[in-house]
């Protein structure tokens, strides 16, 4: 057998085998001392008990995945991951004490929520960042507040949570996706069903927390969550969450708002997390009102590189740097959004969600929202664009 294990054992008692030559397989009973250490460097599948530990379990590899399996769910005291293309739980795995992300997201089943990465008792961990975190359910017991590790794909999008008594069990996950139509739950939350007239819903993504302890908890937004559509002031934004009762969105507060409208974070009230199917950021639905009408234009483009009509021009837009430009398609999508617009618009989409990012928008009318928040004016109009010709 050509495979090799490297296991760093330190005064343990330990039974595995090579399952398949891709897999260690535990199905007897693991023990690490308060000295020990063991290093896996391939899938792990426990079938026995591994669950009295001390030490440090990592996780290494810089080539391959690593998947976590069995009918047995592992319980570390220290364990630290560095597996450079992603960790895979499909059991639940435990944390006593630290778990230090080196390289590499975990990943846990976000059909299967009862699945995660535990943070037990006095447990913390180091390290999160954009491309390590956990993408998928992570949970707590016995702790009164935590901030979650989430993200997804390349953002790392904590939820903090803060009870009012510790919880016995809580856990959280994070959704880049529109809410309208989420991929992994069996319904839809309707973001124009609201508890007023005045309180708009983001369609870009949600955190899903369950929890029977009285909390609040704080959202974080960046520039891929376009709250500039939800308010124009930071202090107009809230958490908002779907009501299992109401079957529709309600306003969870705002205690304290920090950052600006790309970047920041926003404080709830306190509520029962367990009331709430799902959890996101909101705003006020007055965006689209005309505070006060200012004199500009519906414009053509034709970004061809020609010289004319290149460019989105807005004259006087330097009078208020502090500003918001978004253009949207006829279907009412976001195409391209800018704080601090400066007449560079050339026809190039620049969100996310949007096929086209960073290539020619197509030809057809779109309508823009101009907010000037020095001058607290705001227009709307409309754009006549031909289809970009790359130079």
């Amino acid at each position: 057998m050509n495979t090799k294990i490297r296991i760093h054992i330190f005064s343990f008692l330990f039974t595995v085998i090579v399952y398949g030559q891709n897999a260690v397989h535990n199905y007897g009973n693991i023990q690490i001392h308060d000295t020990g250490l063991v290093g896996f460097h391939m899938n792990v599948i426990n079938d026995g008990a591994f669950n009295q530990n001390l030490g440090l379990v990592g996780f290494y590899n810089t080539d391959n995945t690593i998947t976590l399996s069995g009918t047995s769910n592992p319980v570390f005291y220290d364990a630290e991951i560095a597996v450079d293309n992603g960790f895979y739980l499909e059991n639940t795995m435990g944390v006593l004490n630290n778990l230090n992300f080196i390289a590499g997201t975990i990943f846990t089943p976000r059909t299967a929520s009862e699945t995660n990465l535990s943070f037990l008792s006095n447990s913390f961990y180091i390290g999160e960042s954009d491309n390590t975190k956990i993408d998928g359910y992570a949970s707590i017991q016995g702790k009164q507040s935590f901030t979650f590790p989430l993200g997804m794909d390349d953002r790392l999008r904590p939820l903090v949570l803060e009870s009012n008594a510790i919880n016995d069990y809580a856990k959280s996950a994070y959704f880049y996706e529109d809410p309208n139509s989420p991929v992994y739950f069996g319904t839809s939350f309707d973001t124009n069903a609201v508890e007023d007239e005045f309180l708009s819903v983001s369609n870009y993504e949600f955190w899903h927390l369950d929890g029977e302890i009285p909390s609040r908890i704080t959202l974080s937004w960046d520039d891929e969550s376009f709250v500039s559509l939800l308010a124009e002031f930071t202090s107009d934004l809230k958490v908002v969450g779907w009501s299992f009762a109401e079957r529709r969105w309600v306003n969870l507060g705002n205690t304290n708002v920090e950052g600006n409208l790309d970047n920041g974070t926003v404080t709830s009230e306190e509520f029962i997390p367990n009331e709430y199917a799902v959890l996101t950021i909101g705003g006020n639905n007055d965006l689209l009102e005309t505070l006060e009408n200012i004199e500009l234009d519906n414009y053509y483009m034709t970004p061809n590189g020609d010289g004319i009509n290149d460019f989105l021009v807005i004259e006087g837009i330097e009078n208020s740097p502090n500003n918001t430009l978004q253009i949207f398609n006829r279907y009412g999508i976001l195409v391209y959004s800018k704080q601090g617009y400066d007449n560079s618009f050339d026809g190039i989409a620049n969100v996310t969600s949007v096929l086209s990012r960073n290539k020619g928008l197509a030809s057809g009318i779109y309508f823009y929202i101009v907010t000037l928040n020095d001058i607290k004016k705001k227009h709307q109009g409309y754009l006549y664009l031909t289809s970009y010709t790359q130079n």
